[in-house]
């Protein structure tokens, strides 16, 4: 609880509107990792993109609304204790962060998705890699449970959706990563959750022509600039 709380302390906002943003795995959960040269001596953790991604997002969004990051360090958290920490903050949306993987080496892409029953066998992939790791009480995610999530949410977390697509599409374009669109998916995080929310998954560390494109501060920065603003978009509207 200490980490948690210390995230908590990093925001000095105090805006109408709040967003939790959740950099996805920590620790000793590194999540996907890639190389970028072909002796793999120089390597990169998922873990590490996803929380440079987060600090630039909540930097973005602190201007106009008040913003809380999961994680501010390399610590690993549950994704029951990321699901209290927005119940904590009383988050209006939940933003989680990531970067996708694939044995396909030429696997890329960027995508946007929202808490949603599918039966998509590719989005089923991204659901069991981003859902890993879940035991005890974690997974006592019964049917039930995200059925009612899913009804409470589904709705605005699609609005979301097309409000951040519509700003990034032309920013991943820009940097030559291609836009895979919206999609819905089944991920405990959003579900614990309980409010509208997205999972972005930002591109490939397994692609090392795109871990490239991705590592890149400019890329972070442009992404980051374009999340904040379809975020900023959807709650003008509320």
């Amino acid at each position: 609880m200490k980490f948690l709380l210390l995230s908590l302390l990093i925001s000095s906002s105090s805006f109408a509107k709040v967003v939790l943003i959740d950099p996805g795995h920590g620790g000793d959960e590194v999540g996907a990792v890639g190389y970028l040269d072909s002796k793999k001596t120089r390597r990169v953790y998922e873990k590490d993109l996803s929380l440079r991604l987060a600090k630039k997002v909540k930097e973005e969004l602190s201007k106009t609304t008040t913003t809380y990051l999961t994680r501010s360090l390399d610590r690993q958290v549950s994704l029951q204790e990321r699901a209290d920490l927005a119940d904590m903050v009383k988050a209006d949306l939940f933003l989680s962060l990531h970067f996708n993987s694939s044995p396909n080496p030429k696997g890329h892409g960027f995508e946007l998705y929202y808490l949603d029953n599918n039966s998509n066998v590719a989005a089923s992939k991204v659901e069991r890699s981003e859902n890993l790791n879940l035991k005890g009480e974690e997974l006592i995610v019964n049917q039930i449970l995200v059925d009612l999530v899913v009804q409470q949410t589904v709705s605005h977390s699609k609005e979301l959706a097309a409000k951040v697509h519509e700003k990034i599409r032309h920013i991943v374009g820009t940097h030559k990563v291609i836009d895979r669109g919206i999609k819905p998916g089944l991920f405990y995080v959003l579900a614990l959750s309980k409010r509208p929310g997205l999972l972005v998954e930002a591109g490939f560390v397994s692609n090392p022509g795109e871990l490239h494109i991705i590592n890149q501060e400019k890329y972070l920065t442009d992404l980051a600039k374009g999340i904040a603003a379809g975020v900023q978009s959807y709650l003008d509207k509320k």
